[in-house]
């Protein structure tokens, strides 16, 4: 069965995979964007698992600095090896990261770090809110409902399951995954603080991912010329 751009298109929209593992994935599958799916996910979930019991003590400290000084972003990511640690793709992927926490402004890196009574107190809130309302839905829809928005909780608080400001179809998850196939090892991105200049304050909401996406898109334009 053939297959076109659109259709590699496609599947990376679905998957949050890279154009050249989506197209290889058509390939092996015959043009099929399901097995084609079946096969990405299958592929990732190898690599993953076959370097999840590895040690990785090696790595490197980011840091990155929102133009003008407005944001902080100190990130640990590890690997196995010094000279992983010291290749291009490692701190290209390292520096993505901190960049990322700066402009969506994750609390923690992953859904197991948020403490559990946190969780159900926000649960109770949802469900209160959906009590009251107006017209009160079942309590089997509003526990659905309850579910469905901590999900929303874990995607917007989560680092790991952020949707990627560079490239919204994928999420942090993904980005991580692509980098443990394209270097070899085990990567982790274990720890980060973030800084706001007169967090607490009173002050002016600013956009930092609609201004990251802005200075990315000025880069590229100068690149173009």
């Amino acid at each position: 069965m053939a297959f076109t751009a659109k259709d590699i298109q496609d599947l990376r929209t679905r998957t949050g995979v890279g154009m050249m593992d989506c197209k290889k994935a058509l390939t092996e599958t015959d043009g099929n964007i399901d097995k084609a799916i079946e096969f990405l996910r299958e592929k990732g979930i190898a690599t993953a698992a076959k370097k999840a019991g590895r040690i990785a003590s090696q790595g490197i400290v980011d840091a990155y600095i929102h133009l003008g000084g407005k944001i902080g972003v100190i990130v640990e990511v590890n690997c196995e090896t010094d000279f992983v640690a010291r290749g291009d793709l490692f701190k290209e992927f390292v520096h993505n990261v901190a960049l990322q926490i700066a402009a969506a402004k994750p609390s923690c890196v992953n859904k197991e770090e948020v403490p559990a009574e946190e969780i159900e107190k926000e649960k109770e809130i949802l469900k209160a809110q959906a009590l009251n309302e107006e017209r009160p839905k079942p309590l089997a829809i509003i526990e659905k409902m309850v579910e469905g928005r901590i999900q929303k909780y874990y995607q917007e608080n989560c680092l790991m399951e952020q949707i990627y400001v560079k490239d919204n179809t994928k999420t942090i998850s993904n980005l991580l995954t692509e980098a443990i196939s394209a270097i070899g090892e085990k990567i982790s991105i274990r720890r980060f603080v973030r800084y706001e200049m007169g967090e607490g304050l009173q002050k002016k909401e600013d956009n930092f991912a609609e201004e990251i996406n802005a200075q990315m898109q000025k880069m590229q334009d100068n690149l173009n010329k």
